[in-house]
Parts: structure tokens; sequence; C-alpha cells
């Protein structure tokens, strides 16, 4: 069996981390745990990246690209227009999809830094990934908390909540369900249930909330899931934090007979140009990806130019809200 990057990392009693920090000569270590990875890397028979190798000292002007999934229109349509910007600056990109699994995730990490890319954008749903923590490599996060010493670019989520909560009041629903996908951490999506909150709170709208996850395809049992609730709950307006959730809740409702729009207002997240053009009916709120994956670029080279600076980047991304034609 060949040996992994964790093989040598285990054998040597250090990070991950460490070793590709050795392997490639950056940052400041003792000869101590440099002979140790040397010396395990020798007992494995471990052979480091060959692309690796040939650019010591050179800039691969490759970048990492790690999104959740390629299921949903948003991750994709992100990915097109990061790839098409890094390419026009001479860069090319390679893209993982980590899915909600941490190994797979750490795998991808240990190999993008094998690789020597210059930097990683990623939109990991995944937590407590050591490498996020200990990292070397510039990264950038999209809407998402992975650690303090990673800048987030993050569109206007407490907006995005407010312009669904007015949207569903608007239409006269008010019993109102909210789908999220909180996992706990303090990424800035979670705040659409606050822009939420503040659209309703004046109002005489019951606010429920269910949590899923969202990522991708919802599975069945979700399904079915939310669908208990909009009957139990007599649910007349569902607040969905992505297209994708919004979409299947409103065929799987028409399957059992009930009408939407009509008896089940519905409104989705994020926009993207396919949903718009493929499901017209479909009320959502608009994240500006163009615009998204500019600034995650111009941060990441920050990071790249200016290393062990976080850049400041207090800019929120502007939302919009995209209405069927009566």
């Amino acid at each position: 069996m060949v040996a992994k990057l964790s093989d040598v990392a285990a054998l040597a009693g250090v990070s991950v981390t460490t070793v590709s920090r050795v392997i490639n000569s950056y940052g400041s270590l003792s000869q101590k745990t440099i002979d140790k990875v040397h010396a395990a890397m020798r007992e494995l028979h471990y052979q480091p990246n060959a692309m690796a190798r040939s650019l010591q000292g050179k800039s691969s002007q490759f970048i990492g690209l790690i999104l959740p999934n390629m299921e949903n229109p948003f991750f994709t349509a992100l990915a097109n227009e990061i790839e098409q910007l890094l390419f026009l600056k001479g860069y090319k990109v390679i893209i993982a999809a980590s899915a909600n699994n941490v190994e797979k995730e750490q795998q991808y990490l240990q190999m993008l830094a094998a690789n020597q890319v210059e930097g990683i954008i990623t939109s990991s749903h995944n937590l407590d990934i050591e490498e996020y923590q200990n990292t070397y490599l510039p990264i950038v996060s999209y809407d998402r908390y992975l650690s303090d010493d990673i800048p987030i670019v993050s569109e206007d989520n407490e907006e995005g909540g407010y312009l669904a909560g007015k949207y569903l009041l608007s239409t006269g629903a008010r019993r109102l369900l909210i789908l999220s996908d909180d996992d706990g951490s303090k990424s800035p999506t979670h705040i659409r249930y606050d822009g939420f909150l503040r659209a309703t709170k004046d109002s005489s709208a019951k606010v429920f909330q269910e949590n899923f996850n969202l990522e991708g395809f919802a599975s069945k049992e979700d399904l079915d899931k939310m669908i208990n609730y909009v009957i139990k709950d007599d649910i007349d307006g569902v607040f969905a934090y992505n297209d994708v959730g919004a979409i299947q809740l409103q065929n799987a409702l028409r399957k059992i007979g009930k009408r939407v729009p009509e008896d089940v207002k519905i409104i989705g997240y994020d926009g993207t140009p396919i949903v718009r053009q493929l499901h017209p009916d479909l009320p959502t709120v608009v994240q500006p990806v163009k615009q998204a994956a500019k600034v995650l670029i111009d941060v990441l080279f920050a990071v790249i130019e200016n290393p062990g600076e976080k850049p400041q980047n207090n800019e929120l991304l502007g939302v919009e809200l995209f209405q069927p034609e009566q």
C-alpha cells in the first residue's frame, strides 16, 4: 500500500501540516522535527508529490477550491465564476467536493498542500478540521466560519432573511416555517433567521423553525418530515435556506394535493440564473455570485501577498429579492 501524508505524520508523531511544511521547506521548524519527518518518510518509502518537488521555490499557479457538493446550482455557479476569473489571471483551479465527510475533506486539504497550491477558497460545511486551525496555506472562506485566522467573505444574510420574511407577509401568509441548516457554528448564514424575525416581529405571524441538512438534495426521509411539519402546524408560508430544498418541497407538496403557491407559499435562497430560468415560479433571495467570486479572489490574493496578516473585509455583499411575474 502506498504511504500517505497522514501515515508519515502518525509515524513521526507530528501533524499532517507539519509534514507538509517539512516537505515544502516552509516556515520555522526545529531540526529535531525535520529529522523525525525525514526518518518516517524513509521508513515508509514515502515520495512527495512529483509536481510539488519540481516546483520548490516556484509559483505553482494553482488555486484549490473546496465546495460541499456540486449538486447545488449555487456552488456550481460559484465554481464557474471563480475558475473563469482565475484563468484570466493565469491560474488554474483544482476543485474538490467534500460533502459531509470530514475525512474526505482532510485528504483533499493534504492533496492540495502536497501540490503546493498558492491558496484555497472554501465553502466547506465541515467543522473541527485540524488543517483549518493550523494550516500555513492562505485560505479564504465563503459564508462559513472555519477559524479565527481565516477571513470570511459573506453576503448580507440578515438582509436576505429580512427580504424572505417580508415577501411571505406580503402574500398574506401568517403561519411561517423556516427550514434552516444551523450547524452550531459561528457561520454568517445563521443570521438569516435574525433577519426573518426582524421582518415578522410586528406582525401577527407565528414563526416555526426546523433544522435540516440543506447542502444538496434533501433525502426522502427529510422531505417527509418537512411535509409533516407543514401539515401538522398548518403552515402557509415556508422559507428554505436554499433553492434546491425549496423546489423539492414545492414538488413534494404538489404530489400530495397541496397547491403551491395558493395553499402554501415557498421562498428559496441563492437565486442562480439556472434556477430562475428553469423555475421562474419560485420566489428566491438572489446571492451576487459574480461579485462573490471576485471578492473571494481579491481577499485570497491579499492573504497570499501578506502572509500572517488577516485582511479586514467587513463588506457584506448585497442581496435582492426575485419574484415571479404576475
